[in-house]
């Protein structure tokens, strides 16, 4: 821990869309809650000296570099915040840990089952030397989906029979959008799968207490080749692009655009899951319904402060789905906002993140999810893979003792 009493020192490696997330957490947290150790966020670190100087004034981080080995060898520096694309996750969650840094890192945890595996053996090893890891699914701290683990927690929807998931947006429909890293196998390591699909994964299992155990699916790329970022004519060429003519270079998508998979949960639950970028007119549509031998309950993204809970256990006239309001003070979270009634919005989710992590860091305990629980979704993502291209049913890879904590 710093050298200054309570505080944390963060550095951050990344500041674009995950980075402007984290750091609005950072500035938010401790003026929110009162928690037993304050964050003070030092350094973002980017590639390009003048973006990440200028994002640095506009996040509010006291200082900027270009050098994340630098970063995590400065002896001012207590947390490495990772918000880069996936393919540099290992490499610098390792180097941090080695160093003795708590780390915070961006899902999916890695680009593939084997750097998971190697990220979780580095945090297993820091572990000893009080060293603590989180990875960052975010959506487990919407307070509506960790009320929904509660009522199933209390055993109000009672045996989990019925799981679907799905994730729906539509930013890549037009086929003239470039091609982004996220688009990009070795940078992204896979596409709607591993990018959205992670997340209804990770937040099925949180919620039920249930692993996913074996699976059987399909993925689909609709759209093969994209115009090369940047690109405005046909005149310009790159290595692995491609000249059409009056068109402008273009180059091969790499990952899927669409991934669909049906489960079974260790539970003796079924589930159902769909992650696309190609459901037109959809924006950030993750939903999650839960039927079980006692009632039902719903969660979707698009009314983040709502749960449906149907209570089959009432007379049958009085039976129906309700609309519970997730902003009361007792609601998980939504103490330290406003009086009942009033919304909180995406962005909270990792203020709620940030909380939970400083908590665990100050009180010497695991924060969750852990880089072990994330390999465990790691696991899935591939097994979902190696499905659709076997098409077969195939068995996800036991990561963990339990049923993430």
């Amino acid at each position: 821990m710093s050298t200054v009493e309570n505080e944390l020192r963060i550095g951050m490696v990344g500041y674009a869309f995950m980075g402007a997330a984290h750091s609005q957490a950072w500035r938010t947290v401790n003026r929110v809650y009162d928690l037993p150790v304050r964050a003070r966020m030092a350094v973002v670190c980017g590639r390009d000296e003048s973006k990440v100087a200028e994002a640095a004034t506009r996040l509010g981080w006291e200082g900027h570099t270009t050098d994340w080995r630098a970063l995590i060898a400065r002896d001012d520096i207590d947390v490495i915040d990772i918000c880069t694309p996936g393919d540099s996750h290992a490499e610098i969650a390792i180097a941090a840990l080695a160093a003795g840094k708590h780390v915070l890192c961006e899902k999916p945890l890695a680009n593939t089952v084997e750097e998971a595996q190697a990220m979780t053996a580095a945090a297993a090893e820091a572990r000893a030397a009080g060293v603590r890891v989180m990875c960052g699914f975010n959506y487990r701290r919407v307070p509506a989906l960790a009320l929904m683990r509660q009522l199933v927690e209390s055993g109000r929807i009672g045996v989990i029979r019925h799981v679907r998931a799905t994730y729906l947006q539509d930013w890549i429909v037009d086929p003239q959008f470039p091609l982004v890293w996220r688009l990009q196998r070795d940078k992204a390591g896979s596409g709607a799968l591993g990018d959205i699909g992670a997340h209804i994964i990770d937040a099925t299992q949180f919620v039920t207490g249930q692993r996913i155990t074996s699976v059987s699916g399909l993925t689909e790329t609709f759209v093969k080749e994209r115009p090369l970022p940047g690109e405005a004519s046909g005149l310009a060429a790159s290595v692995d692009g491609h000249l059409d003519g009056a068109g402008p270079a273009t180059g091969p998508v790499s990952v899927d655009d669409a991934a669909l998979f049906i489960a079974r949960l260790d539970g003796g639950a079924v589930g159902t899951y769909e992650a696309t970028r190609f459901a037109t007119g959809r924006k950030n549509g993750l939903r999650i319904e839960l039927n079980g031998s006692l009632g039902s309950v719903a969660f979707d993204f698009e009314r983040m402060n709502e749960l449906e809970f149907y209570d089959a256990t009432l007379p049958s006239q009085e039976q129906g789905f309700s609309r519970i309001l997730v902003t009361e003070p007792e609601h998980p979270y939504l103490s330290a906002w406003w009086p009942a009634g009033h919304l909180i919005g995406y962005e909270h989710s990792f203020t709620h993140q940030a909380r939970d992590f400083l908590e665990a860091l100050a009180n010497g305990v695991d924060p969750s999810p852990s880089f072990a629980e994330a390999l465990q979704v790691q696991r899935v993502l591939e097994a979902v893979e190696r499905s659709a291209q076997e098409r077969a049913w195939t068995a996800v890879e036991s990561a963990l003792t339990a049923a993430p904590a």
